[in-house]
């Protein structure tokens, strides 16, 4: 004779509880092919535009930087930060860091019929250029938070030990890396960096509060 003991009810609520969370996770996660076929615009100059960003905001793994772009791909505005690698990556925790971003350093455009500046996002991270479920939630989240805020939804750049990666469209460098030194600003984004001049007064004060980023 054997002797056991049945789950109690609180333990199968609470595995069917973390069951529905991990399919909702899934749920906010974008599949490279999903990514490839959703019509993102390419950029003209990823290397230009992904070195612009590292000298501006040198990130280190678990760093992302949302950057807006103006139809001539001149960086408009840029904020960064890290997220928690404890915590499981979620396209909706995504969303709302993101948002959050962007809401402080430009205004929306949802009042425009049609968006007229796109949102790119660098995330630096471990590992290798392969696509991973985090990358799946960022791109989730980049794709949510450029509707709710008026931008077209731009490319998911990873960078890696190994250089970046625009994810999607197969383009990648060598440099940077994720563990590069960067290079002098002026070097790398005079031409994506418009003068305060032509940024217009909202467009420019965004962009001194990003710069020291």
């Amino acid at each position: 004779m054997t002797f056991g003991f049945a789950p109690s009810a609180a333990t199968s609520m609470s595995a069917s509880s973390v069951s529905a969370d991990s399919v909702s996770r899934l749920a906010r996660t974008l599949e490279p092919s999903e990514w490839a076929s959703a019509g993102i615009p390419l950029l003209r100059s990823p290397r230009e535009v992904v070195s612009g960003l590292h000298s501006r905001h040198r990130p280190t793994p678990t760093t992302a930087v949302v950057a807006v772009l103006d139809p001539e791909e001149r960086l408009t505005a840029s904020a960064s930060f890290s997220r928690r690698p404890t915590v499981a990556a979620d396209g909706w925790d995504f969303r709302n860091a993101l948002l959050a971003h962007l809401r402080r350093v430009i205004p929306h455009d949802l009042r425009r019929r049609t968006p007229v500046r796109t949102a790119v996002l660098l995330y630096c991270r471990d590992g290798d250029e392969r696509w991973t479920e985090e990358d799946g939630a960022w791109m989730w989240g980049l794709r949510d938070a450029c509707t709710l805020h008026g931008l077209r939804c731009g490319a998911y750049i990873t960078l890696t030990r190994g250089g970046w990666q625009v994810l999607g469209e197969g383009r990648s460098g060598r440099q940077p890396t994720s563990l590069s030194e960067p290079s002098p600003l002026a070097e790398t984004t005079a031409d994506h960096v418009p003068a305060p001049s032509s940024t217009g007064g909202g467009a420019a004060e965004a962009l001194r509060r990003t710069a020291a980023r």
